[in-house]
């Protein structure tokens, strides 16, 4: 098991937080919640990062995805914008572009088995980053109604 050394982890805090950043601006996100954009991003792909050794990476990817939802449904409420604003640029270092690329690449080059198998493994990825959304989603939203039921409706009296 190999694990990330303390500059490894810093490159790695610092390009995802980069990349989610830069891909809040692609995405038409207000200047003003970039900082936040970013930060999830890096939050979940520091997760990925720790994570990744210890567990298989499409397990490590859904806990990491979550992570991002999580975080993503608290900065929208706390910035009264859209939860997508932060999910989909949090998403992004964890997105196995990477590892579909080499699929086709491997398609092109004839190897079949190889082309599989990463094929596959990225289709997993993609689906456990899925997965990670709509649980922090369900889970935010048992949240809301335990907290409707618990609070007593206001009279108008």
């Amino acid at each position: 098991m190999i694990t990330p050394s303390l500059a490894s982890i810093i490159l790695h805090l610092i390009t995802s937080f980069i990349a989610s950043a830069a891909f809040g601006i692609l995405f038409n996100a207000p200047r003003r919640i970039l900082l936040q954009c970013g930060l999830a991003g890096m939050m979940g792909w520091i997760t990925y990062i720790l994570l990744a050794p210890r567990l298989d990476v499409v397990f490590a990817t859904v806990i990491a995805t979550f992570i991002v939802g999580v975080i993503s449904q608290l900065l929208a409420r706390l910035h009264r914008k859209p939860v997508i604003l932060f999910s989909v640029s949090g998403i992004i270092p964890l997105v196995p572009g990477g590892l579909a690329y080499d699929a086709m690449r491997q398609f092109v080059e004839s190897e079949y088995n190889n082309a599989v198998q990463l094929a596959a493994k990225a289709f997993l990825i993609s689906g456990s980053i899925a997965i990670g959304l709509v649980l922090s989603e369900v889970i935010n939203q048992m949240i809301i109604k335990l907290s409707r039921i618990q609070r007593p409706a206001k009279s108008g009296k």
